[in-house]
């Protein structure tokens, strides 16, 4: 826009490449994606650095961690206790540590050695996988992809909440329709698959009124 009216604030969208990548050759498909800005900061809402850098944001794809959302009052006004409980299995601690290596690897490649690349965090004394995975969860942060909360499945599975039409069970004549009903996460972003429930609940709701 800026470019175009030679008018307003010059910004662009923070994460300007992606990538998707395996931990370990053991996994079948792609366990990680990439988010890389062309920038360097400590952390989200904090200044730039004043040197040229690149971030490589590294999410884990299929994390096995499981966390909670508790309420803390009668009063629905008041916030829930959310505990994203990050890196609590072996397996994801085993992805962090894999996906700084690498990340290193990467920047290691012929092609970036003209740039002379040196690493700001978490620092190349960083090297076991204890290491490297205490750094990750130093700076772990979410990318607002939360999913699971209202998990869809049988009315045998204690930790479901909706049924496959996606309608509250024990309740009549409301469905839940977000990423929440997703028993476990996609391999990417939520917001395609989210679009897809909602058009499959639109076509239920229709069904449903018709057949009644």
């Amino acid at each position: 826009m800026h470019y175009q009216i030679q008018s307003g604030p010059l910004a662009m969208a923070p994460s300007q490449l992606g990538l998707f990548a395996k931990s370990c050759e053991s996994v079948e498909t792609p366990d990680l994606e990439y988010h890389v800005q062309p920038l360097s900061l400590d952390s989200f809402n904090e200044p730039m650095h004043n040197f040229p850098g690149l971030t490589a944001s590294v999410c884990n794809l299929r994390p096995t961690s499981r966390g909670s959302v508790s309420l803390t009052s009668p009063d629905v006004l008041k916030k829930p206790d959310i505990d994203p409980n990050y890196l609590n299995t072996e397996n994801d601690k085993a992805v962090a540590a894999n996906s700084l290596k690498l990340t290193r690897k990467i920047l290691q490649a012929r092609s970036f050695q003209h740039y002379e690349p040196e690493e700001y965090f978490p620092g190349k004394e960083i090297q076991t996988d204890e290491e490297l995975t205490r750094a990750a969860g130093n700076i772990a942060t979410s990318i607002f992809h939360p999913v699971g909360t209202c998990k869809m499945g049988k009315e045998s599975d204690t930790m479901a909440v909706v049924d496959p039409r996606l309608r509250l069970y024990k309740h009549t004549g409301i469905r839940i329709v977000d990423a929440s009903i997703m028993p476990t996460i996609t391999s990417g972003n939520t917001n395609s698959p989210t679009v897809m429930i909602a058009e499959k609940a639109a076509d239920m709701i229709l069904q449903d009124n018709q057949a009644s």
